[in-house]
């Protein structure tokens, strides 16, 4: 296990796992709860983030840009930008909306263009799936080719399964034995 890996499981431990009872976005009851934004947003996790991230998508190959549903992808986007560009990558980010803009532009996919363009799906935590295939339909509609889906915490509870039967790669740095959690 990389030092990087070590310590992003234990700040996740530490920080961001909450024990109660949880309703998840399935409607299924938890007796506990992932809250990646707890620690995706702090400043000694999110290196830590996109350096146990980086090796996911450069297995994946020939990736021009990540990023995912707004708002649990964009922290996660953002640390794999910046430790791409230290490690010499040149990962563009994008934020998928929920909806399009109804002014402007009208966009639903924001950051450098991604038409014709490899792209990496990014979710925090990964319940249902539902996140990151709506952020697919979305950047398919923008021309975007997507080549895989890329989780920090797999809850294991049929999102690989529903995102690979769509046809598209998934990758999981972190399990939920990873975390103490099964």
């Amino acid at each position: 296990m990389t030092d990087a890996r070590a310590q992003l499981i234990s700040y996740i431990s530490s920080d961001a796992v909450f024990h109660g009872d949880f309703t998840l976005t399935s409607g299924k009851k938890a007796t506990y709860y992932v809250d990646l934004r707890k620690v995706s947003l702090d400043h000694r996790v999110a290196p830590l983030i996109g350096q146990v991230m980086l090796p996911l998508i450069d297995a994946i190959g020939d990736v021009d840009a990540v990023g995912g549903l707004t708002m649990g992808a964009d922290p996660i986007a953002t640390a794999v930008l910046h430790q791409g560009a230290a490690c010499g990558r040149s990962y563009d980010a994008f934020v998928v909306r929920k909806e399009p803009k109804d002014h402007g532009r009208g966009r639903q996919v924001e950051g450098p263009e991604v038409s014709g363009k490899r792209v990496v799906v990014l979710e925090d935590t990964s319940t249902t799936g539902g996140s990151p295939l709506a952020a697919i339909a979305a950047l398919e509609k923008a021309g975007a080719t997507v080549v895989g889906v890329c989780v920090v915490v797999d809850r294991n509870t049929g999102a690989k399964e529903r995102i690979e039967e769509a046809g598209y790669p998934y990758f999981a740095a972190l399990g939920l034995a990873d975390l103490g959690l099964e």
